[in-house]
């Protein structure tokens, strides 16, 4: 063999030898963040900071700005090697609030155990997608990502170009799947998306961006990490301080944790409550109920909140309480998201959907979204959207019931918000307005303007949320816990 076929020869071997164009492209990326060997070698990190998370699927109407919770004594620390981590924060509601205006989060991952502790130092065992959610969210980090990623178990694949940057699929050693996008230029991770699954979006992409990196034992870590669900803002969080392998304590999940079973998920019970005639109140697990009206040839609906299986026992109560009559229409109170989450399940069982005139797009873009990780009902036996909008008043009225419904006036917190009375019970039915439990009542007032804007006679309250209970009864809480005159619990904003 000639000397020329050697150095092809040998040219040939030493490409065939080296990275891939995307194993090289994670190589590169490390090295601009503080070099491959030093980032395999990190043992953990500490991430402190503050910032705002606004409130998903809880604004005042579907197109305005989503309320907001100012995040304090954020602190994640992170045990790269083991697949740990433990995160604490406090958030503060900067709108009105029913509920304690501060909330306290401490929660961790310990490989495939998840947790929470309570602040009196009681913890307990989260499901199996809490703990796949909680190992995505630390690996949505790039110390983390190219640590998993130089990790030989894992998969780099589909290198492309995207504008001024370009783009690489990750899947770790656990399976989970990560799109890294990379500055072309300067070689810094620009931003972080996996997918995932949400019940009223169905398929969204999570995508964090990563800027204003700072150097920090050698390592290049951003100071500002930005993440929306699909297209809205989940979390903006502003770092105060990076550290690099300092004393995270012990990041192991409690003893008393690791004993414990995985929770299994709870059957739907329905109860039914029979509170005029032809009018049944449907429970169900937690704080959240139906009422169904009964009209002389079908059955209608108020509500199919939280989610498909709670709205499906729902829909299976409310047909074996009267098996003869069609259950044909539901009303949809309003548009929050736990207030929504039956509404696939309500049209895949063929439903006409009856909400606000305002809730009409939303819930066409709802309907319409794709469901592919996880199928729903309607996913599985696509049907089309039969929707009857109202834009002030409506009434359902046969030979047998009554029921008249209204849109919510100048309530700070509810756009789109229907709710029911019944004139001939005097029984008023509402979702959000008025719950007996809630700590206070920020806008407590409306309920009754709006009954006395309608002229209606109210006896009897029989709500969504809480307990059953006399208008005066109602008006009495109202009073004894509204907020302080100037709280800024009065202001605008919305929240469930």
């Amino acid at each position: 063999m000639n000397r020329r076929a050697w150095i092809i020869l040998a040219a040939l071997f030493l490409t065939s030898c080296g990275p891939s164009p995307e194993m090289k492209a994670i190589n590169d990326a490390a090295e601009a963040l503080g070099g491959k060997e030093r980032i395999r070698q990190i043992r953990t990190l500490t991430i402190e900071g503050d910032g705002i998370a606004p409130n998903l699927g809880q604004n005042s109407t579907p197109d305005n700005e989503l309320p907001i919770w100012r995040v304090t004594g954020y602190r994640r620390t992170m045990e790269l090697s083991n697949g740990r981590m433990r995160m604490k924060q406090v958030r503060e509601a900067l709108f009105p609030f029913a509920g304690a205006p501060f909330q306290r989060f401490d929660l961790g991952v310990d490989g495939d155990i998840g947790y929470n502790v309570s602040e009196i130092g009681r913890s307990v065992r989260t499901p199996e997608s809490e703990v796949t959610n909680r190992r995505i969210d630390m690996l949505h980090h790039p110390i983390t990502l190219l640590h998993a990623a130089l990790d030989p178990a894992a998969r780099i694949g589909n290198l492309r170009s995207m504008n001024d940057y370009d783009a690489i699929d990750v899947t770790t050693a656990n399976g989970d799947v990560f799109a890294l996008e990379i500055d072309r230029t300067t070689k810094i991770p620009l931003r972080i998306r996996s997918m995932s699954y949400n019940p009223n979006l169905g398929d969204v992409a999570i995508e964090t961006s990563l800027s204003d990196y700072e150097t920090v034992s050698g390592v290049k870590m951003p100071k500002r990490l930005t993440t929306k669900i699909d297209k809205y803002p989940q979390f903006d969080l502003r770092v105060k301080k990076n550290e690099v392998d300092g004393d995270t304590g012990d990041l192991a999940a409690p003893a008393q944790v690791r004993s414990m079973k995985i929770p299994a998920a709870a059957a739907v019970a329905i109860t039914a409550e029979e509170v005029g005639k032809g009018i049944w109140w449907l429970a169900g697990p937690g704080n959240y109920r139906s009422t169904l009206f009964q009209f002389a040839d079908h059955l209608v609906l108020f509500e199919a909140p939280i989610n498909e299986e709670w709205t499906r026992a729902v829909i299976d109560k409310a047909k074996s309480l009267r098996p003869a009559k069609p259950l044909t229409h539901v009303i949809m109170s309003h548009h929050h998201f736990d207030h929504s989450g039956g509404l696939r399940a309500a049209v895949a069982e063929g439903l006409t959907v009856i909400t606000y005139s305002g809730n009409v797009e939303l819930f066409k873009e709802l309907v319409a979204r794709k469901h592919s990780i996880v199928q729903d009902a309607l996913a599985k036996n696509p049907k089309p959207l039969k929707i009857e909008p109202v834009e002030d008043e409506l009434t359902l009225k046969d030979g047998s019931m009554e029921v008249r419904l209204y849109h919510v006036k100048n309530n700070p917190r509810e756009g789109t918000n229907l709710f029911a009375y019944v004139p001939r019970d005097r029984i008023l039915v509402q979702a959000d307005l008025y719950d007996s439990g809630w700590l206070l009542h920020p806008w407590g007032d409306n309920l009754a303007f709006n009954v006395g804007l309608r002229k209606l006679q109210v006896e009897k309250s029989v709500p969504v949320h809480g307990r059953i209970q006399t208008y005066s009864e109602v008006l009495k809480t109202i009073t004894a816990k509204k907020p302080p005159a100037n709280s800024a619990r009065t202001n605008s904003g919305t929240v469930r």
